[in-house]
């Protein structure tokens, strides 16, 4: 029989945790990206799409951090929000707190699916003084119900350790306790890992922007926002509500013209003009004979007419057309009906 040691079978490496960072494309979310991944950590970015926020700046910060980019449709989830917000809006038809939860959730379904330890967000403690103090975080964090699985990296040593830092998947000692409105802190890192170019702060969602909300709230009371497509065409052209109650949009340039070319559909009609240069109008769900008569006068409005007194506009829909000789509409007429 051998004496001979037992051979020491070599200790297994740690396993390296995996979080999954919202990423909005502005500077905070790019930082608690590279921050963790400092540390070791495998991180992925996950964004938000819907008519509200452009996801543009995310794609490219994901491309600039080489991430690997989820992208979530979350038009759903943001109008269910804007119809019956639990916290309630901002200063406009923003359900910023709520949203901010919402999307956390929703991360964190990814989160179970592809195997991650935890959500991480680029949120800052006293950043914005309505949606980022600490009562706003900890509602969003409960309403978001990750089990102690939602990371701040940013303000994480100014808040409660979670369960990923008590569990040792990711070292607290390596977070930070940013606050405040300060970017100076910010900036700073952006030096430290090489970033060059990056978006100044702002909000970028148009659920805050005044114009946009009256075009929303419009179209809340009048056709509902139970259909996406509806409020996707919020994005296109000059909006008009026609006495007769319809709904008109009409192209301000070549791609809001193209645009809404592409979205003839049934029960819809389309106009532009004949032998003039002028816009493509779009009413969703059709008109009554005097609203289409006084949107085919707004169609000859907008058009190059020059000295003419009548144009010819083209009336389209999906069983058919024609075309009607039209007296432009006086401008001080039907720029009250501009939403």
């Amino acid at each position: 029989m051998s004496d001979a040691p037992s051979p020491v079978e070599p200790a297994a490496a740690p396993r390296q945790g995996r979080g999954l960072c919202l990423l909005s494309g502005g500077l905070d979310s790019q930082l608690a990206i590279c921050l963790l991944r400092e540390q070791g950590l495998h991180v992925e970015a996950v964004v938000f799409a819907s008519p509200f926020f452009k996801i543009s700046a995310a794609r490219q910060a994901a491309e600039n951090l080489k991430v690997k980019l989820h992208v979530v449709t979350f038009t759903h989830d943001i109008l269910e929000l804007v119809k019956d917000p639990p916290h309630g809006f901002g200063g406009a038809l923003n359900p910023c707190i709520d949203c901010h939860a919402r999307m956390i959730r929703r991360a964190g379904e990814l989160m179970t699916e592809g195997g991650f330890d935890f959500v991480a967000t680029g949120e800052v403690l006293n950043q914005r003084p309505m949606s980022q103090n600490r009562r706003s975080l900890g509602i969003v964090e409960h309403d978001a119900a990750l089990d102690g699985r939602l990371l701040r990296p940013l303000s994480a040593l100014l808040l409660d350790p979670t369960r990923v830092e008590t569990e040792g998947i990711v070292d607290r000692s390596r977070l930070l306790g940013l606050s405040g409105r300060s970017r100076k802190p910010q900036m700073e890192l952006a030096e430290k890992y090489g970033m060059k170019e990056y978006p100044s702060p702002a909000g970028g969602c148009l659920l805050t922007e005044p114009g946009f909300c009256r075009k929303l709230a419009d179209l809340r009371d009048h056709e509902g926002l139970d259909s996406e497509r509806l409020v996707w065409l919020l994005l296109f052209g000059r909006q008009f509500r026609l006495p007769g109650g319809a709904k008109c949009l009409a192209g301000r340039d070549a791609r809001d013209n193209a645009a809404l070319k592409k979205e003839l559909g049934e029960g819809d009609v389309l106009l532009y003009t004949v032998n003039v240069p002028g816009p493509t109008l779009l009413i969703p769900c059709g008109a009554g004979e005097e609203d289409l008569a006084l949107a085919a006068g707004i169609c000859a409005a907008y058009g190059d007419h020059g000295a003419r007194t009548e144009v010819n506009v083209r009336i389209v829909r999906k069983d058919g057309a024609e075309e009607r000789l039209v007296a432009p509409l006086p401008k001080e007429l039907f720029l009250g009906w501009m939403l």
